[in-house]
């Protein structure tokens, strides 16, 4: 099998995935009667930390490939 063809806009599609799971975070902490503050901190620290780490994957892949996918 062939690899899919990689997204046209790598780092708008992982922060916006990323923003989902915070999300679903937030809202599992909601059904399940948790604390809303501590729930939104750990979703804003989630989408951050794997934002991040997304980007610099990216980055590196970019660097390593010549800027082709």
């Amino acid at each position: 099998m062939s690899d899919p063809p990689p997204f046209r806009r790598p780092y708008r599609t992982a922060a916006l995935f990323h923003v989902g799971l915070a999300v679903v975070i937030v809202i599992v902490a909601a059904i399940s009667g948790g604390d809303l503050v501590k729930a939104a901190l750990v979703a804003c620290g989630y989408f951050v930390v794997a934002t991040a780490w997304s980007w610099f994957r990216f980055r590196q892949r970019e660097r390593t490939t010549g800027g082709k996918a």
